[in-house]
Formats: C-alpha cells, sequence, structure tokens
C-alpha cells in the first residue's frame, strides 16, 4: 500500500466533496434543505452488497468483488453527502479514511458481519457512522487511494445517468446485455494509465458505449 501524506489525503478528500457538490446540485439545486434519506439509501445498498458478495448457505455463491467495491463506493456517495450537510468537512474525515488497514485478506463472515455492523448504525443513527464504514473497508479490503479511484468512476457514471434521463427514467442501465457498472469498471482498467484525465475520458468512453448500446 502506498503511503497517503496528510496533505494528499486532504487533498483527496476536498475532490471528492467538490464532485459530489456537483452531483448533488444536478440531482436537486437545494438538496441541503430536501431532507434526503441518505442513511436509508446507505442501509439499502448495503443490502445489494451482501448479494453480491454472497450470504446464502444454501447455494453456491460466488463473490463479485468488483462489484461489491463499487457498492462500498455507492456508499460513500450517500455518507459524503451527509457528512457535507451536517457540517463542513472535518480533516479528521481524511485522516481516518487514509488509516484504513488492507494488510489481512478478506474474511467471508467478518466481512458480513462488518456490512451488517453498519447498516445498522445507518438505522440506529439516522446518519453515517465513519468508524463502521472504515470497518467495512477495511474488511473487505479496500484502502483510501483504491475508495479515492473507484469514487471519481462512480461519480462521473453518476454524473452520466443524470445527464441521459436517470432521474426522468429514460436512461437504460443494461447496455448490450450488461449493467453500465461492469462497462466502467472496464474503462476504469483501460484508462488506468492517466489518472489526471481520468474523468473526461471516462466520460467520453461511456458517451461511445451508450451510444453503441442505444
Amino acid at each position: 500500500m502506498t503511503a497517503i501524506s496528510t496533505s494528499q489525503a486532504q487533498a483527496m478528500l476536498h475532490t471528492m466533496a467538490d464532485m459530489q457538490e456537483q452531483h448533488n446540485v444536478l440531482v436537486h439545486p437545494q438538496w441541503r434543505e430536501q431532507g434526503f434519506e441518505f442513511y436509508r439509501a446507505m442501509w439499502v445498498e448495503c443490502a445489494e452488497m451482501l448479494d453480491h458478495f454472497g450470504w446464502k448457505w444454501w447455494k453456491q455463491q460466488t463473490p463479485d468483488i468488483d462489484q461489491v467495491k463499487l457498492e462500498l463506493v455507492d456508499i460513500w456517495h450517500f455518507a459524503l453527502s451527509e457528512l457535507m450537510r451536517e457540517r463542513a468537512i472535518d480533516p479528521a474525515v481524511a485522516e481516518q479514511l487514509a488509516t484504513v488497514s488492507v494488510d489481512k485478506a478478506t474474511d467471508p463472515e467478518g466481512f458480513r458481519l462488518a456490512i451488517e455492523t453498519l447498516a445498522a448504525a445507518c438505522l440506529s443513527t439516522r446518519s453515517i457512522d465513519l468508524s463502521a464504514f472504515c470497518a467495512a473497508m477495511a474488511a473487505l479490503p479496500m484502502d483510501y487511494a483504491e475508495l479515492y479511484a473507484l469514487y471519481i468512476g462512480k461519480n462521473m457514471l453518476n454524473r452520466f445517468r443524470q445527464n441521459n434521463g436517470y432521474k426522468s427514467g429514460e436512461y437504460r442501465k443494461l447496455w448490450q446485455g450488461r449493467e453500465d457498472n461492469e462497462h466502467l469498471i472496464e474503462l476504469l482498467d483501460e484508462l488506468s494509465d492517466v489518472p489526471e484525465q481520468l474523468p473526461e475520458r471516462l466520460y467520453a468512453g461511456l458517451e461511445a458505449r451508450y451510444a453503441i448500446a442505444n
């Protein structure tokens, strides 16, 4: 794991906050005053993540780790929105995220329990428990650098969805028989060599694939 300096960690957090602000305004210009239930979105995403990871003892299941990671990133979108609505982003948030350790391999049951703990915290507090979120990251595992990279990718996909009729119901999530999340993962792999140009090139790649599929 590459060490992240305090200044880098803070810059990453502020970049994500700026992108989240742009997305939230796209959804609703007065998003801070609307009372959106971000906590509800988070615990529902937890359930979706368990489905991608697998929890049924009565059938064979293979974890779809790429989708599990994207679900955790989805939760971070809502968690970040909650933090931004409640108060200014505290520098301690970046410090806590940067200290997440990924030294241990995934313990399947440990990860399931970490996700359930996160969901329970969302329901009991109707907010985000950052410690529970970081524990879920560590249990997967996913470090801050990976959370940041995947956040950039999923944020651009969310923006693309909104710009193509997601809110009105016109957007088609399935492209040539596959979910747009799957196309996102492929594009992220293809564009990993130019991180500074990632947002623009990723958006262009999504546009090209969507046009072919539709």
